[in-house]
């Protein structure tokens, strides 16, 4: 890929997918859904603001984050899907690592299975993504969510993290899924420092030359307060989220995970009515 083509916005805009945690310790949102009315009002604002595709969390997966069992994931996630599908028709995702529970978000209306393990996570996880038939985003992620931040290291944090997701979406095709369902995440956050993220993110074209569409979600996330150390809350990197959502957007990727759908999609249609204009 050139260097004229990296400093160009995309010819098509990469979908925004909103996020939708039903957890009480998610990293940014924690707790303030906690009750399946206001998560169900909260996705449903985030259709109005723009989002094309909403991501279903019932287990959050931050930096030291305990697991929790499948009933309880499902207790979460079930019902907020089968209220959405009612009212909706769009893309709904199911972010979860339990293929359990991605059987049964499909059943209720889910068509996208977001797994942080890439499918590693249970033996039936393969198997059970080709019997479904959804979109699958295989990530990139060392370790377990509990310790991945401990003290993660590479020699070569983009070759080690391409070589990892392209022998995933080949196990995931051997096991019978389609190639056009399969997703690539770099995995922004998870078991890396600041400058493995920014690594990645200046190296993302790297990462969509495999072939398979990227998403790139780095929303909030705390390479931001690596960089800008007064961003000590999450709420307070809506900036860098929306400068490494463009950049992830010039760089390639197909969809952007973000928390701030209304201000992304504006920064997108700014950053293609620029690109018009010359």
């Amino acid at each position: 890929m050139s260097l004229q083509s990296l400093v160009k916005p995309p010819l098509v805009p990469p979908l925004v997918m909103g996020i939708v945690n039903v957890t009480p310790d998610s990293f940014s949102d924690g707790g303030r859904l906690a009750t399946q009315e206001a998560a169900l009002a909260h996705a449903l604002r985030l259709i109005e603001q723009g989002a094309e595709v909403l991501d279903i969390g019932g287990e959050s997966t931050r930096p030291g984050s305990d697991p929790v069992s499948e009933d309880e994931e499902m207790a979460r996630t079930l019902p907020l899907i089968t209220a959405l599908r009612a009212r909706w028709d769009g893309m709904i995702s199911i972010d979860t690592m339990k293929p359990g529970v991605a059987r049964a978000a499909v059943a209720a209306g889910a068509r996208m299975w977001n797994d942080v393990t890439a499918l590693m996570y249970d033996p039936d996880s393969l198997a059970t993504a080709a019997e479904l038939g959804c979109a699958v985003v295989l990530m990139h992620m060392k370790g377990a969510p509990k310790t991945m931040q401990d003290d993660p290291r590479y020699d070569d944090v983009t070759a080690e993290v391409i070589a990892h997701l392209a022998a995933r979406a080949e196990a995931a095709m051997a096991a019978g899924v389609a190639r056009d369902k399969i997703w690539l995440d770099p995995g922004i956050g998870f078991a890396k420092t600041t400058a493995h993220n920014l690594t990645l993110t200046a190296r993302l074209e790297a990462l969509v030359d495999l072939g398979f569409p990227v998403l790139y979600a780095a929303s909030r996330k705390r390479m931001i307060q690596g960089v800008d150390a007064t961003a000590v809350q999450a709420t307070d990197r809506l900036g860098g989220s929306l400068a490494l959502a463009l950049e992830g957007a010039r760089r390639g990727a197909k969809m952007l995970r973000v928390h701030d759908v209304r201000e992304t999609v504006q920064a997108l249609k700014l950053q293609a009515a620029v690109a018009k204009a010359g």
